[in-house]
């Protein structure tokens, strides 16, 4: 994930049904559960891990198997409630253990101290999943009892970073537009994502075996997140898991199908993983923004910022940030935020006009005032054409042409040399003969850099010449 990128903003769910959610995973309600049963009789270990022989009970308590996967779990959900405060240890000598001070936040506390208290599970989980399988951390035990890092070939830091950066991609992925909030992620795509280079063409096949050996490892850890509530999971499918071990073994595996692309694992993040993530992106001291951020904020900085979201994002944080204010004055606030003729006032003014068309009637008169303005007059014609206003006056054919510049630099900046602007670009050309003749006249800003592109697009070797000789008078006139 990039560094320097801005993050589309998230959509959250409610820190009412977020809290709900997170009382409702399995982890944290094994650890709220086996909270209330402790008692007097409790006892743990000089870490506070709960003794071995009364993980049977525990397990009991919880409902789980009498079995090993069933006291690993009970273990797990222990080392939660310690962790998050839920249980507080009242003599280590003894092993003693008491109620905590936040086993009350579950039935009284307020949402944010219940997402607390999951995040604080969130932290144990991802600990938890960044640690190598326990038999080979008993395989190089010193004699003293630590670990010896450079037997087990495995760097703590790295592993936490690596879960991390995976988190981040399946984050952004999520936010994106059409991400994986629609679908969920392969997990060969998410593990290449983390492996293969921006740069590279066909992955060698080294390249192609660290992949899948990410893939695997991701497989083990997000099997161990699912309990928290991080993420929806599907794993490796086994029967392509014992064909990757056999490949190991000299056999190669079964060729990438991705016909039925399933079968290599699939994940997304849950709601209240959403949250998880975007809270340790913010701890991290990224700039992770919710929809509804500019809710309050004047409407420049509201066309500002939705500049770089996504259609989707940007129509719920207009939608928002209408809902607080009256139509009329919300129009006139947005046309005059709309004026400039800066880089970025193009853009600006596609978003007004997305705002505007999420406006009633009420707002005729703001749309009138304007009707005069160089740069507002296009639009507002628009605007009162498409809600069957009366006594629309003809605009002229220079303000057609300047609204035509000015809707095409806002696509640039928007998409860039995408399908539908070639598709724009190449109707403008067929439909209005002497186009470019009348085009390179029209006073904006983005007139030269509009042409210019449109020589790029479209794809009549004679039109594109056309639109280049246009472009070159346009930049002389304006002399550049």
């Amino acid at each position: 994930m990039s560094d320097s990128s801005p993050l589309p903003p998230a959509r959250l769910h409610s820190e009412a049904e977020l809290a709900r959610d997170a009382l409702a995973t399995p982890l944290l309600s094994r650890a709220v559960r086996l909270a209330r049963w402790a008692g007097p009789t409790t006892r743990v270990g000089a870490g506070g891990e709960l003794a071995e022989e009364q993980l049977p009970a525990a397990a009991l308590e919880l409902g789980l198997a009498a079995d090993a996967d069933g006291a690993a779990d009970a273990s797990e959900a222990w080392r939660v409630a310690v962790d998050t405060g839920l249980v507080e240890i009242v003599d280590e000598e003894e092993g003693t253990v008491t109620a905590g001070e936040d086993l009350a936040v579950v039935a009284s506390g307020s949402p944010q101290d219940i997402l607390a208290l999951w995040l604080g599970a969130l932290d144990a989980a991802l600990a938890d999943a960044s640690v190598p399988d326990l038999d080979d951390l008993v395989d190089v035990l010193e004699e003293t009892g630590e670990v010896d890092f450079s037997q087990l070939d495995w760097d703590p830091e790295a592993e936490a970073e690596f879960l991390e950066g995976v988190l981040g991609n399946l984050y952004l992925l999520t936010v994106a537009e059409g991400g994986a909030a629609d679908e969920p992620v392969p997990l060969p795509a998410l593990a290449a994502s983390m492996i293969v280079p921006d740069d590279m063409g066909e992955p060698t096949d080294d390249v192609l075996e660290q992949v899948s050996d990410a893939m695997l490892k991701l497989d083990d850890q997000f099997r161990l997140l699912v309990p928290v509530g991080l993420v929806e999971f599907q794993p490796v499918d086994e029967a392509l898991m014992a064909e990757i071990e056999e490949g190991e073994g000299g056999a190669e595996p079964d060729a990438f199908d991705d016909s039925d692309v399933t079968r290599y694992g699939m994940v997304r993040l849950t709601p209240l993983g959403l949250y998880g993530v975007r809270a340790r992106m913010i701890d991290a001291g990224l700039d992770a923004p919710v929809v509804g951020d500019l809710a309050d904020k004047g409407a420049d900085t509201l066309l500002d910022g939705t500049s770089s979201f996504p259609q989707a994002a940007a129509q719920a944080e207009i939608e928002q940030w209408l809902a607080r204010r009256q139509p009329l004055v919300a129009a006139r606030e947005l046309l005059a935020a709309a004026r400039g003729t800066d880089a970025g006032a193009p853009l600006r003014r596609l978003r007004c006009q997305q705002a505007l068309s999420l406006v009633g009637g009420e707002a005729e008169p703001a749309l009138r005032e304007v009707l005069d303005d160089a740069e507002l007059g296009g639009l507002a014609r628009v605007w009162l054409a498409e809600h069957g206003a009366g006594d629309v006056p003809v605009p002229p054919e220079s303000l057609i042409f300047w609204l035509t510049v000015d809707t095409i630099a806002a696509q640039l900046a928007l998409e860039g040399n995408s399908d539908e602007l070639q598709g724009l670009v190449e109707g403008l050309a067929a439909q209005h003969r002497g186009f470019f003749a009348a085009a390179w006249k029209v006073d904006h800003p983005a007139t030269a850099d509009v042409l210019e592109a449109m020589g790029r697009l479209h794809p009549d070797k004679k039109v594109a010449k056309e639109a280049r000789k246009a472009a070159f008078k346009a930049r002389s006139a304006q002399g550049g």
